[in-house]
């Protein structure tokens, strides 16, 4: 890894501006799941023992979802707007009426993970009502060594999405340091998570221990994999994985391709599928990838049998009748809704003779008992070799811990979306904005 972490610079006496993930899911005011507040603290409690004056920031949920309509302004307030002479004082009234118009914001608020963080790190984590208004201005300006502070939810800044200069500058004021480990938000070039260091208002720019072992063990495993290097890709559809697709072709050894996308695939390949899941928009890629494949001499492991059934179960837990069928012979009024028992210990194999498997995307409808037996026999096999593996995040992270597999894993990502562009071989604006080495 060629970027800067916590570790090479000194912290001591310095405001440090941590950005990380505290995404949390919540049901009636309380977290459900703790896992990313979990971990960020090696990298809070690191800065703390370091005498470094930590301010934290992270966004939750969607609230611009329940803004007014198009977060349109009225005339009145334009017109307040437009009487500011300075592009600064506009700024700070349009986030004004911004915050105005976000309703239930108690829902999207980061309180309560204020609250759970004091009970984590044994000492109080004050908290700051807003990001760079009134209270955040205090809370920073009395921070003494050691000393803990979470901003209100990012996104409730008009700016945080749009990359506002302003909103960056303001918040460069509060730090000497600014530190990435949301790992999560690491694909998306947003204020907070890219934009202040690319603007060049701070001069420190590191990676938290988060970020630093994604990347340590992903882009290594990537990169300069120990052989026979497998991936296994799983989920809906084929669109979503285009480029993950043809990256990993290119890197791994063996590809395995199972859950929905399996189905344009095997169809490309002249199968009759039935009613299960096929985008037809890519069947001429499948059949290039499947070329690919032959002419880089690299095995692609489709599905040989399928559990298939007549009706999607509805809701998606529900019991339904199925049978399992070899590809060749689904019938045409069914759908493949997971791996059958033969592609099951193909790809078990597959795994057994692995020293690397990544992993992102479950092999069939998991939610559902009678369709998860693929992905248990994928997880299974994961969790019994001795090879490293590594898990993609989203579902299949997901999966692996519903399975109970979750500590018998190398390295499970804390960002899907960021792991699939990580896996896509993109550039990430929340890790390129750091200082190299």
């Amino acid at each position: 890894m060629n970027k800067k972490s916590i570790r090479d610079v000194d912290v001591k006496g310095k405001r440090c501006l941590v950005r990380v993930d505290f995404n949390v899911p919540m049901k009636n005011g309380k977290i459900t799941d703790e896992t990313r507040i979990n971990g960020a603290l090696p990298t809070i409690q690191y800065l703390i023992d370091n005498g470094a004056k930590v301010i934290l920031c992270s966004h939750m949920g969607k609230p611009h979802n329940v803004l007014t309509v198009g977060f349109a302004l009225n005339k009145k307030e334009m017109k307040q707007i437009e009487a500011q002479e300075t592009r600064s004082a506009q700024q700070e009234l349009r986030c004004y009426f911004h915050q105005e118009a976000i309703k239930d914001k108690e829902k999207y608020s980061l309180r309560p993970v204020a609250e759970k963080l004091s009970e984590k790190l044994g000492k109080e984590v004050k908290f700051a009502a807003d990001v760079v208004g009134a209270y955040a201005d205090r809370a920073v300006a009395n921070m003494k060594d050691g000393d803990v502070v979470l901003l209100e939810n990012t996104r409730f800044e008009a700016g945080e999405e749009k990359r506002d200069e302003a909103l960056c500058k303001k918040l460069a004021s509060y730090c000497d340091i600014y530190v990435n480990d949301a790992f999560g938000t690491a694909h998306r070039s947003h204020a907070t998570t890219a934009a202040i260091a690319e603007y060049g208002f701070v001069d420190t720019a590191v990676c938290g221990f988060l970020i630093e072992k994604e990347l340590s063990v992903m882009a290594d495993a990537l990169e300069n994999p120990v052989r026979p290097f497998v991936a296994i890709l799983g989920g809906a559809k084929v669109a979503d994985k285009l480029k993950v697709i043809s990256n990993l072709l290119e890197k791994c050894d063996t590809l395995i391709i199972g859950g929905g996308m399996a189905y344009t695939f095997l169809k490309a390949q002249g199968y009759e599928v039935g009613t299960s899941l096929v985008d037809d928009e890519q069947i001429g890629y499948c059949k290039e990838m499947m070329q690919k494949a032959k002419d880089l001499g690299k095995k692609l492991l489709l599905p040989v049998d399928a559990n298939v059934t007549k009706d999607f179960p509805n809701p998606i837990d529900a019991v339904v009748e199925c049978k399992e069928y070899a590809i060749d012979a689904i019938p045409a009024d069914e759908q493949g809704l997971d791996i059958g028992s033969k592609t099951a210990a193909m790809f078990a194999e597959e795994v057994k003779n692995a020293k690397t498997v990544i992993w992102n995307g479950p092999m069939g409808v998991f939610e559902n008992p009678i369709f998860a037996k693929g992905t248990i026999a994928v997880a299974k096999a994961l969790a019994e070799t001795e090879a490293t593996t590594i898990i993609g995040g989203g579902d299949s992270a997901a999966a692996v811990t519903q399975l109970g597999f979750a500590d018998k894993m190398t390295h499970i990502s804390t960002g899907g979306g960021a792991s699939l562009e990580l896996f896509e071989g993109k550039k990430l604006p929340g890790i390129e904005c750091l200082n190299n080495k």
